[in-house]
């Protein structure tokens, strides 16, 4: 059985007794027998305040919807935000309610996913405060050896990407807090519970575990696979799927036609994917009750899918053959347009670019990021 960081809680009971624990989760903080996270640190310590990521720590908040302090109706708890308007960190009244802070959020290992810069703005103020904080780790369901795309460069930083990793990372939540804790100095009291039983090259299906919704745009495994490519059509005009019932999984537009597209698509012969040709209407987000023509990514083989290269190839060849793909405009004024912050550069919105030389750039990104992270392996 392989177990996560919250599985063997009690042997590390020692760093949570006596002490009053401030705990950032999600739905996903779930021990093997499905009892959460909260319900455990409420009956065996005490859980002081609860911090609440985007979604809220119930998954009852809609993405990117702005979270209130408020009240757990279930341990009565007091839960703040780390989702608010003006600032998306611990404040100083926040960590005076507490003596460690706790993670524990399922990670999907993409670069762009907002619940790793929760843990990092939360083990930077703990550093700055003088505060432990503890990371119940979990599996990269992603597996943690694959590394895929091009580190983030200063002055690309957001909340989609905060940190200089790569698109897809190949490390556990515990082992990029370590990372960060010693590349940036920050010398935060941090400790990692580990997960036990784990083999870095297992993928999610292989470790007998079943899978949670990180979000409701993951519903599936596959879905988060295909995610490091697909979530760059987020930046785009086009709709990456929310709405339907494959978010990331399919993307399309009212102006794309969908048996062309596939056929361009599957004639590139991409490693570990087909593509059909779809028709949908999404019930929010992007084309609202529009008819959609696209493709959907049917996986056939999740060891040989290289999800950012494929993302990117899909993403120029629309670009390259539809005259009304266009990116978005900045989210604020005087903000970079989303794509960059996605990108962690502006390369994709450049002029007649040249997609196998900017794929070969990313695999040299990547290697040199492999031998950074092989360091802070755990497992």
């Amino acid at each position: 059985m392989i177990l996560n960081g919250i599985d063997t809680i009690m042997e590390a009971a020692h760093l949570f007794k006596g002490k009053k624990l401030g705990l950032i989760t999600s739905p996903t903080g779930l021990n093997k027998e499905f009892v959460s996270t909260i319900q455990i640190l409420h009956e065996h310590f005490h859980l002081a305040a609860m911090f609440s990521p985007e979604h809220g720590v119930r998954g009852d908040q809609a993405a990117g919807a702005m979270v209130e302090t408020y009240s757990d109706p279930i341990t009565g708890v007091p839960v703040y935000s780390l989702y608010r308007k003006d600032s998306k960190r611990l404040s100083q009244e926040m960590l005076d309610e507490v003596d460690v802070v706790v993670y524990d959020i399922q990670d999907v290992g993409t670069r762009y996913y907002t619940f790793i810069y929760t843990m990092l703005y939360a083990l930077e103020d703990c550093a700055k405060a003088g505060k432990e904080i503890v990371v119940l780790d979990r599996i990269n369901p992603l597996d943690g050896v694959t590394v895929e795309g091009n580190i983030l460069k200063p002055g690309y930083e957001s909340f989609v990407g905060n940190y200089p990793l790569a698109v897809r990372y190949g490390l556990t939540a515990g082992e990029v807090a370590m990372m960060a804790n010693d590349q940036k100095g920050w010398n935060a009291k941090l400790h990692v519970i580990r997960c036990q039983g784990w083999d870095r090259r297992m993928l999610f299906p292989e470790t007998g575990r079943i899978w949670v919704m990180p979000s409701l745009g993951l519903p599936r495994f596959e879905s988060a696979l295909i995610y490091p490519g697909t979530c760059l059509f987020e930046g785009t005009n086009m709709s990456e799927g929310r709405g339907t019932t494959a978010p990331f999984e399919i993307v399309g537009a009212p102006f794309i036609r969908a048996e062309r597209l596939a056929e361009e698509m599957n004639a590139q012969k991409h490693p570990g994917v087909i593509f059909r040709p779809v028709y949908f209407k999404p019930s929010f987000s992007k084309f609202q009750g529009e008819q959609c023509g696209g493709v959907q990514i049917h996986i056939t083989d999740a060891r040989a899918v290289r999800p950012l290269e494929t993302g990117v190839h899909l993403l120029f060849t629309i670009k390259n053959n539809y005259g009304e793909f266009s990116f978005l405009p900045p989210l604020k004024e005087n903000s970079r347009p989303f794509i960059d912050l996605l990108g962690g550069d502006d390369i994709f919105r450049g002029e007649n670019v040249d997609v196998p030389a900017l794929l070969g750039q990313f695999r040299e990104e990547s290697r040199r990021f492999e031998k950074l992270k092989a360091e802070y392996h755990l497992y």
